[in-house]
């Protein structure tokens, strides 16, 4: 896989979720066709005339993944209403679709962002009414090898120069309740 490739895979979902900016499901602020709804609650409604719903996404890039964070203020009567954790998870899931839409329109070319792990949920109380719900889940990009180094360093040789200066400190004397093998 070429850098260029994982370059281009990154700048195009960064620009697909700049593309969601407040203001961009509204005729009236956008040039013609060019209306862009996520699927957010802010979105429903008149933004000037309406009691606005604060929610949004952000997206974070870790290795081969992507990280889809969404947060939004929410009633208390929706946490305990039931079925609140499905209601984040399609709330991600109508983001995730929303960004492939927006990178094959971007680029021309399609991504795939398959599901990792389950959805996280965290709701914090801003009052006795209002709480402040986030959430996130992971997905591995399409076209993005993981990478083999990262993580632990169980596997891994240490060059011999840098072996050669460890070497040099102390004469190379261990502690006699030090177990592991000398390599």
């Amino acid at each position: 896989m070429a850098e260029s490739n994982i370059l281009e895979i990154i700048q195009g979902l960064s620009q697909a979720a700049a593309n969601a900016y407040d203001g961009a499901h509204d005729e009236r602020f956008v040039r013609d066709g060019e209306v862009k709804k996520v699927g957010l609650k802010r979105e429903e409604g008149c933004p000037i005339m309406d009691k606005r719903i604060n929610d949004g996404f952000g997206i974070k890039f870790a290795g081969n993944q992507i990280c889809i964070h969404y947060q939004a203020d929410v009633m208390l009567k929706e946490i305990y209403g039931g079925g609140f954790e499905d209601e984040m998870a399609r709330m991600i899931n109508e983001v995730k679709k929303f960004l492939q839409k927006e990178y094959k329109s971007i680029t021309g070319k399609g991504v795939s962002l398959t599901k990792t792990g389950d959805i996280e949920v965290l709701a914090q109380s801003v009052s006795r009414v209002r709480n402040f719900v986030q959430a996130h889940q992971y997905f591995n990009i399409s076209g993005i090898k993981a990478d083999p180094d990262a993580g632990g360093s169980e596997n891994r040789k240490i060059e011999d120069s840098w072996r050669k200066f460890l070497d040099l400190d102390n004469k190379n004397k261990r502690p006699e309740n030090d177990t592991r093998k000398k390599g």
